[in-house]
């Protein structure tokens, strides 16, 4: 789908008045874009932490209340793993309740590894724009792209992470960072995040301690990115 045809797509989306016949069925509070790292540097015992890291989130009695709690009581969610092609893993699905929560939990356990060596968060971002969110069935009040990796871009992209941000920004969807503080760029992703990746109403960075701390991470992101609550995470600054 060409670029300007998403584009007005979102804009439509969110400068749409809400009618007063609109229910839950027909839109939801969130729409959120889950783009996990399966880069070289991501082997399987560290890609098994993050299903698990997010399967578990699904699980957890406070993201689910925070799904439920909405005007609309919904969701809808994606999972997209990138690497130097990224690929969409899990479909569009939309969650209501705690049991669909849990089901999709368990997709996310099922979910293979398809990786390449390269890191190319700029190729996933084309994706997300072109191909994902133009096919998300509802409406949201929200549209979040919840990013997680190690690295950056190394690929020599077509175009600048920064640029590709910067057109979803335009259009009220937040870009999330979680950026995982383990392996040779530990030191520096964190700022990287901030600095080329993140942006958008309420946006922000909430780095993993390594991949051990993955799990913890994304809950807690999990519930500000599903509840729409627009504040600072403790570790963030």
């Amino acid at each position: 789908m060409p670029r300007f045809l998403f584009l007005l797509i979102v804009a439509f989306a969110f400068i749409a008045s809400e009618s007063a016949a609109q229910t839950a069925a027909d839109r939801v509070d969130t729409t959120l874009v889950l783009a996990v790292d399966v880069s070289g540097s991501v082997d399987e015992p560290r890609y098994a932490l993050q299903m698990e890291g997010i399967a578990s989130a699904f699980e957890d009695s406070e993201v689910q209340r925070a799904i439920v709690s909405g005007p609309r009581g919904s969701l809808q969610v994606i999972l997209v793993n990138w690497s130097h092609e990224p690929e969409v893993m899990i479909p569009w699905t939309i969650i209501t309740s705690p049991e669909e929560a849990r089901s999709f939990a368990a997709k996310v356990r099922a979910a293979p590894r398809r990786a390449d060596d390269f890191t190319c968060m700029s190729r996933m971002l084309e994706l997300v724009t072109d191909k994902v969110l133009p096919l998300a069935p509802l409406p949201a009040d929200r549209m979040v792209v919840d990013v997680s990796g190690d690295g950056r871009d190394n690929c020599n992209p077509r175009e600048a992470v920064d640029s590709l941000r910067d057109a979803l920004v335009r259009y009220d969807v937040a870009i999330n960072g979680l950026p995982i503080l383990e392996g040779s760029e530990a030191l520096t992703i964190e700022q990287w995040y901030r600095d080329h990746v993140v942006g958008g109403p309420g946006s922000f960075v909430l780095p993993a301690n390594g991949y051990k701390d993955f799990g913890s991470a994304i809950r807690r992101k999990f519930i500000l990115e599903i509840s729409g609550e627009r504040m600072t995470p403790p570790d963030a600054s």
